[in-house]
């Protein structure tokens, strides 16, 4: 080989080398979450047994719903069975009531240490505050005092979207208004994307607009008309594309979740599947 191939050789070698992982190799979720939301109906028959059979189906992680009372179980209960499992649960789904409580607020803050996670978040605000853009105003507002109050206890308050967010009132979208208003020093938001098509918006289109906001994400696919969920990969979110773009992704939990499967484990099953074998640069 001529000084000058022999070169040239090493030095794209050298500069292969240098790469960051995600542009020499096909990069995949390290790690899986589960919205337990997804598997209601066998957590409420038999909680221990079916976090055993999320955790045997793959899943690393789990999102909690301490508006469904975690399943009749106490923080310290919810945390030995984790452990037990080899789960993790950086974040749970909470009542927005907890946030105009200064006390219970306060609990459940220490709950969230107790278990060990990392969110609190909000799915939607209670109904009758979802009809004014003043509803809105006065939750975000809420929503700043209780956010910092978390962020003194190292936590973090956030906000999941709903299909119903995206519909306009008086000609302004919601969701929109309240973006507006929040504090991002104080609160982070969790983006459901099927949710987010469901109501007519467009996933990317926001990861794009507040992409250091996004901190969590609800993995969810939707039918062609818009109508419901269905298994990923089966439905029209195009997940490679969309993966690809969130900023350091392997500290934001991501977290699948179906919420109108006829069968709940073969779902989420089939959903683990999809997502374990999904490559994305």
């Amino acid at each position: 080989m001529k000084r000058r191939t022999f070169v040239q050789t090493l030095g794209a070698a050298a500069a292969t080398l240098s790469l960051p992982r995600r542009a020499i190799a096909a990069t995949r979720l390290e790690r899986i979450g589960l919205e337990l939301y997804s598997v209601r109906k066998a957590m409420h028959a038999d909680p221990e047994r079916t976090l055993a059979a999320v955790r045997a189906a793959g899943y690393t992680d789990v999102e909690l719903l301490w508006s469904f009372d975690n399943f009749g179980r106490t923080p310290a209960q919810v945390r030995a069975s984790l452990d037990h499992e080899g789960l993790r649960a950086p974040s749970a789904h909470i009542n927005p009531d907890l946030l105009v409580d200064r006390d219970k607020w306060s609990k459940a803050l220490d709950d969230a240490k107790l278990i060990g996670q990392q969110y609190l978040i909000v799915p939607s605000l209670p109904a009758e505050a979802e009809r004014s853009l003043d509803g809105w105003r006065l939750w975000a507002d809420r929503f700043n005092v209780a956010g910092a109050a978390a962020r003194n206890a190292k936590l973090w308050l956030a906000f999941h979207n709903e299909p119903t967010h995206m519909k306009p009132i008086a000609g302004t979208i919601p969701y929109d208004l309240f973006l507006e208003r929040l504090d991002p020093a104080a609160v982070r938001l969790q983006l459901d994307v099927g949710n987010m098509v469901i109501g007519g918006g467009d996933p990317m289109r926001y990861l794009a607009r507040h992409r250091n906001w996004y901190w969590s994400f609800h993995l969810k696919d939707v039918v062609a008309d818009r109508s419901h969920d269905t298994e990923l990969g089966t439905g029209t979110f195009d997940f490679r594309r969309f993966l690809a773009a969130v900023p350091d992704l392997p500290s934001k939990p991501c977290y699948v979740e179906q919420e109108e499967a006829v069968d709940e484990m073969a779902a989420v099953r089939q959903d683990y599947r999809y997502l374990r074998d999904l490559t994305f640069d």
